[in-house]
């Protein structure tokens, strides 16, 4: 009996043969490029039965192949049935390449305009033997029978007190980067760059609160909002303002129609390649260049900043109520009871909406898998002398969190073997979250300070160290990151961004170390050059009885004791009294006797 991948499969080939194609490129993305999709958008997910958050699937006449970089390869290898599909590393073979050596000479390979950016493209019309050709509608949809509706809940006011600078404020101060750059409008496909700008909130997208819509910004800071009608209640909509014209979706093309003879901004990064090509045939001149919201949005004002102090803490007394209770019950538990025990403590934090991602809850053998995700399939028992992971955050009005704590289920010493890339992991993460470095620093020079003292025991971990994370907005969150890729973008005083090293012992174990860093002015008397620092805004113990004292040394006990100092004098008085005793021996002094 044929797998369900392997029916569907032959219902898309069939398909390709109909429309004269000899293959197509399905990425996961959808029409709004995020990286998060709606369930009616999950294509990837539905044709190869990969649920990564990062992929992409090729399928030809006589192959196919899904692929991931080094965050699902493992997951891949899991979901993925390799009965009739290639399971490619897109890292060592990237989709194009891997796309140039198979298509038969002169193959016609069909995409969906409007849900690849021309970023994405680029490689692809680089390679020769094939020719690309844009498909009229989505081929996946077309025999997907049973596909999800669109979402439907309403946008929601995201006041001041949260956001700290106005609409209006921020449409004018794009407007005027606009007038810089010679250009009359710009093209808004991310919807986090919408939900900024606009001071809006909404449902669409799980642990992700944005709604779905399409912008344009022109030079006069107004704006043509492309959303169905029933998403705008009458408080949004005297929110939003005279300036703020709403649209349906079916209009977006006539709206870029107004735009013939004009300069358009459009992102080939985070725009579908659609609209390039939309633009193009009004006889507009599209200028490719940054979203003009990204790096705004990424630079917290105060406001943003202290709500985020805020609800950090608030989501570190909900993260040491749950260290506590694993402590006593991490052997009778699950993976999933567990991550659903950490989300019921951080409902009673004030102000929880969701969680910012599902969490990442994996014990032995599932923690050696980055983005590990628990099914009810996959669910293990956390078992004693274990190592658990646990990588989860939470949605705040006022913040957005992002953690992983790595804990030892015990009752017995852990293994030498584990304690060393255990403290060399925890090394890194103490490195970089105290490195002081030059205003114009980009995130590739400070990669190395959280992998070096694993490497000088021939250990590595293949993901980046940091990614920048939003203010009740996504959880990653661009331009900036830390990672061995170079990057162009200055780290700039406001940047919320991530610092996670790790460790992962295939069919073993899985370390990740990750707390949250807000990049602010260093005090620097010496200099006349201007400096940045981190300041730490996770509050959650690390497990100490995974700690070598030896390997880890003094001056990183002095900075390690010094953040749970900290933790036990914010966090603690928040605690009930036993898990507030238990805070006090996992923050003590490491060598403490």
């Amino acid at each position: 009996m044929a797998s369900s991948s392997m029916t569907r499969l032959t219902a898309l080939r069939a398909l390709l043969l109909q429309n004269g194609l000899d293959g197509l490129i399905v990425p996961h993305g959808d029409e709004f490029l995020g990286e998060y999709t709606p369930a009616c958008a999950e294509r990837l997910a539905w044709i190869s039965g990969f649920t990564g958050s990062a992929g992409t699937a090729i399928i030809l006449a006589d192959k196919a192949a899904v692929f991931s970089d080094g965050r699902y390869i493992t997951q891949m290898d899991q979901q993925v049935d390799a009965t009739c599909w290639d399971r490619v590393h897109g890292g060592q073979i990237p989709p194009a390449t891997w796309l140039g050596n198979n298509a038969a000479p002169g193959a016609t390979i069909g995409y969906d305009p409007r849900i690849m950016s021309q970023a994405e493209l680029s490689p692809y019309l680089q390679q020769t033997g094939f020719s690309l050709s844009p498909t009229p509608h989505n081929l996946v949809d077309a025999i997907w029978a049973d596909r999800p509706a669109l979402p439907g809940g309403p946008a929601f006011i995201h006041p001041l007190c949260h956001a700290g600078e106005s609409a209006a404020s921020k449409r004018t101060r794009i407007a005027h980067d606009l007038r810089t750059l010679g250009q009359d409008a710009a093209v808004l496909s991310d919807s986090a760059s919408i939900a900024w700008l606009l001071n809006i909130r909404g449902t669409d997208i799980p642990c992700t609160p944005v709604v779905l819509a399409f912008a344009i910004i022109h030079a006069d800071a107004s704006v043509d909002l492309m959303i169905q009608p029933d998403k705008i209640p009458a408080d949004v909509r005297a929110w939003l303002g005279a300036d703020v014209r709403l649209h349906a979706p079916d209009a977006l093309e006539t709206v870029l129609a107004t735009l013939s003879g004009r300069t358009v901004g459009v992102d080939p990064a985070s725009n579908a390649v659609w609209f390039m090509q939309t633009l193009g045939q009004h006889n507009a001149t599209v200028a490719q260049t940054p979203d003009p919201c990204v790096l705004p949005k990424a630079c917290k004002n105060p406001v943003e900043q202290q709500g985020m102090r805020a609800a950090h803490l608030r989501d570190g007394v909900a993260l040491c109520r749950f260290l506590h209770w694993m402590d006593t019950h991490a052997t009778t538990t699950t993976e999933l009871d567990a991550a659903e025990r950490l989300t019921a403590f951080r409902r009673e934090a004030e102000g929880y909406v969701e969680d910012s991602f599902p969490a990442i809850s994996g014990t032995g053998p599932n923690g050696a898998v980055i983005h590990y995700r628990v099914t009810e399939q996959s669910n293990r028992t956390i078992s004693p002398d274990e190592v658990y992971l646990i990588d989860s955050g939470g949605q705040y009005p006022d913040g957005t969190t992002d953690v992983t704590r790595t804990l030892w289920t015990g009752p017995n010493i852990p293994p030498a073997a584990l304690r060393a890339a255990f403290t060399r992991v925890l090394k890194g993460n103490l490195r970089l979250g105290h490195a002081r470095f030059p205003a114009g620093t980009k995130g590739h020079a400070l990669d190395a300070l959280a992998r070096y003292d694993l490497w000088q025991a021939g250990l590595d971990f293949d993901h980046g160290t940091g990614h920048g994370v939003g203010s009740f907005l996504s959880v990653h969150e661009g331009p900036a990151r830390i990672s061995k890729a170079v990057s162009t973008i200055a780290l700039q005083a406001g940047m919320v961004m991530s610092n996670e090293p790790g460790f992962y012992q295939p069919g073993a174990y899985g370390i990740r170390l990750e707390t949250l860093v807000m990049v602010r002015p260093a005090p620097q008397a010496d200099s006349t050059r201007v400096f940045l620092e981190f300041e730490t805004l996770t509050l959650a113990p690390f497990d100490r009885r995974l700690i070598d004292p030896a390997i880890l040394g003094e001056a990183d006990t002095a900075l390690l004791d010094g953040y749970h100092a900290e933790i036990l004098h914010r966090v603690g008085p928040h605690l009930p009294a036993d898990a507030q005793k238990w805070l006090q021996t996992a923050c003590a002094p490491l060598n403490k006797a």
